[in-house]
């Protein structure tokens, strides 16, 4: 199934139906009086986030929903029938932008968030609603009122504890591999990731969800190889580990090329926890590994994880490492929806 976060849809919401005109015509029965039926009203457009889908491919093949219009009212005061809703079903992590692509209608978060994105036209009156003690017999009816037509564009951003960063082939799909049971793609040339993938990693009875997107260059906030595309995925995450490669000319610089990146993309990202791990240790061994280890630390001012995605070595210690982050994170996600409900509380005497 291929990867698709972006995608552009069309929907339009049901048209009320017209009221009606009409008379009771009925034998021996002298002035029957108005008896037309209000219409029904126009079907809704909406949004949910349901369980079991990663991925808006399915909107690259329907991009237009169209909601049913109401029928229009009928005489013997019959009103006439509601127009079906309609529901997008979309992942969870679904951000809902209006056409110009910044301004956010809802962002469906969690599973079983729900939004109204066009509500359908109401029903128009049929005469008998018109009927007064001075208007006995009135010949008006209202029309349905129109539907509401839009354009939306749903992006999509994957529900993750932990974001993989790094240059490409840091070893991010490696180490995702190595400790869950996804199964990315791995080659020794740049760019083999090419869309981002899940796996979730256990550690200490623990499990927690990982997101490896593809690889950040020099230039990526630009649009420079892949670009930033992919970064809106590790926007929601807890923690970012970030790997560097321990076999690098110049490990600094590849730390703070990829630093400099997620500081230009902006959305709050350089300011997350990060775990920096030093990988690929195997290949230079013991001492080489803990004098580059020590380099980057001085340069860099915080500790430097080492670890080699390959044979194993640190994996554990890296995952505790943040298993510990992540229950941080949401300890105080925690303590600031706790006051907020306080702030925005009733006063009590």
């Amino acid at each position: 199934m291929k990867f698709l976060d972006l995608a552009k849809v069309y929907i339009r919401s049901g048209s009320g139906g017209n009221g009606c005109i009409s008379f009771r015509r009925e034998k021996f029965i002298e002035y029957g009086g108005p008896d037309g039926g209000d219409g029904g009203g126009g079907g809704s457009v909406w949004a949910e986030a349901v369980d079991g889908l990663n991925t808006l491919i399915d909107f690259r093949y329907q991009q237009h929903f169209f909601a049913k219009n109401g029928q229009q009212g009928m005489g013997n005061q019959r009103t006439g029938k509601d127009g079906d809703d309609i529901v997008l079903r979309v992942p969870a992590g679904t951000e809902l932008l209006d056409e110009d692509q910044e301004t956010v209608i809802a962002d469906l978060a969690e599973v079983g968030d729900r939004v109204l994105l066009a509500k359908g036209g109401n029903g128009g009156f049929g005469n008998l609603h018109f009927k007064t003690s001075t208007n006995q017999a009135p010949r008006r009816a209202n029309p349905g009122q129109e539907g509401v037509e839009r354009t939306i564009w749903l992006r999509l951003k994957l529900i993750a504890d932990v974001g993989l960063l790094g240059l490409p082939n840091a070893g991010k799909s490696t180490f995702l591999a190595a400790t869950s049971n996804a199964r990315p793609k791995i080659a020794d040339y740049p760019f083999t990731t090419l869309h981002p993938n899940l796996g979730v990693v256990g550690v200490d009875g623990v499990e927690f969800v990982v997101a490896d997107i593809p690889g950040l260059i020099d230039g990526a906030s630009e649009g420079r190889g892949l670009g930033d595309l992919f970064l809106g995925h590790v926007e929601r995450c807890s923690v970012l580990l970030h790997l560097v490669d321990a076999t690098a000319e110049n490990v600094v610089e590849d730390y703070q090329t990829i630093v400099r990146e997620i500081s230009a993309y902006g959305h709050v990202l350089a300011e997350k926890p990060r775990v920096t791990v030093l990988n690929k240790s195997d290949a230079l061994g013991p001492e080489l590994t803990q004098m580059v280890r020590e380099e980057l630390e001085e340069a860099i001012g915080q500790k430097v994880m080492t670890m080699s995605g390959v044979a194993g070595e640190g994996v554990t210690e890296v995952l505790r490492a943040l298993r510990a982050e992540i229950a941080e994170d949401k300890l105080r996600q925690k303590i600031e929806s706790e006051e907020d409900e306080g702030e925005t509380g009733t006063w009590q005497p």
